[in-house]
């Protein structure tokens, strides 16, 4: 058994995971780590990617190029033209990131779940001076990004970026074992509100990026600022930013989860369910039926609650 092997079999128990990734000075550390990521040293690149590597598995082959200039560059690689093939069907809107699926659903009286018994409401996660109304009864899909993982998001469907609203907030683990413990965790997170509209009939969606340790900033195109953690309270950024479906909208610094919340009359796409895989512009979830066609959909697909994939 090589040593990267006994690494995460050590990281897979709960209790350890929890207290390496949570009971330290999280912010400090994220501080820390957001400075020494990006030092351009060759040998200190080299030792922080093979020491990264162990304690995760990472997949370098769809990268756009082949050497970096830091671990940050590393992190926040792009991919190769043609890595993530955009499902084009009109009637879909796709993921916008690679992740794992967690808890997922309809929201009822605006509340939905992190995990299994641990429910949180849309306006302890937005602010209670943002209308939660044009997502009643509508559907919401958790998607966690590994430290593994490709970073950057992207847009799930053809629309506008409206606003983008930041809440500030502490940087918590976001792994399922944290998920567990720690109630309503992404409401104390860092995070952003991205105000969407997507389609002919303008339908609302939000995408909520959350922060973690580690991670606790976020860049956007078409705002030109940097969202990390030192900032207080609520910030509000009016914008106009068009985008195409699968372009890209921006990148964590390093890895979390994105949210998103979609209206009444959207359905989640077969087979998606806590745990399982996805990549940027596969389908995640069925666009309702235009009002000119006749009545929405009435069936919702639902699906549980509880994801029981890696802890990483």
């Amino acid at each position: 058994m090589n040593i990267s092997t006994v690494i995460q079999k050590i990281f897979a128990q709960e209790d350890i995971n929890f207290l390496l990734t949570n009971r330290i000075p999280r912010q400090a550390v994220t501080h820390f780590m957001g400075w020494f990521s990006q030092i351009r040293i060759g040998w200190v690149r080299d030792l922080s990617i093979a020491t990264w590597k162990l304690f995760t598995k990472i997949d370098l082959s769809e990268a756009k190029k082949n050497n970096f200039d830091s671990l940050h560059d590393c992190f926040i690689r792009e991919l190769r033209e043609g890595a993530r093939p955009i499902d084009r069907d009109p009637t879909i809107m796709t993921s916008p990131c690679d992740a794992i699926v967690g808890a997922c659903g309809q929201i009822l009286n605006g509340q939905v779940f992190q995990a299994k018994g641990f429910p949180y409401t849309l306006t302890d996660l937005l602010g209670h001076k943002t209308d939660i109304s044009p997502w009643q009864d509508g559907q919401y899909v958790t998607l966690r990004l590994t430290s593994a993982m490709y970073h950057r998001f992207h847009a799930p469907y053809a629309g506008v970026m409206e606003k983008v609203t930041y809440i500030s907030g502490d940087t918590w683990n976001v792994n399922p074992i944290a998920l567990k413990r720690v109630e309503k965790l992404f409401c104390k997170n860092e995070r952003a509100l991205l105000s969407l509209r997507i389609g002919a009939e303008n339908h609302p969606i939000a995408l909520v990026p959350v922060a973690a340790i580690l991670v606790a900033s976020i860049r956007l195109h078409g705002i030109d600022t940097l969202f990390k953690s030192g900032w207080r309270g609520q910030k509000i950024f009016n914008c106009h930013a068009e985008f195409s479906k699968g372009q890209e909208l921006g990148w964590f610094q390093h890895g979390s989860t994105i949210l998103v919340f979609a209206p009444k009359g959207f359905t989640l796409a077969q087979n998606i369910s806590p745990g399982q895989h996805i990549k940027m512009g596969q389908p995640l979830m069925q666009l309702p039926r235009p009002q000119s066609a006749g009545a929405q959909q009435a069936h919702t697909q639902t699906c549980p609650t509880q994801s029981k994939d890696e802890v990483s």
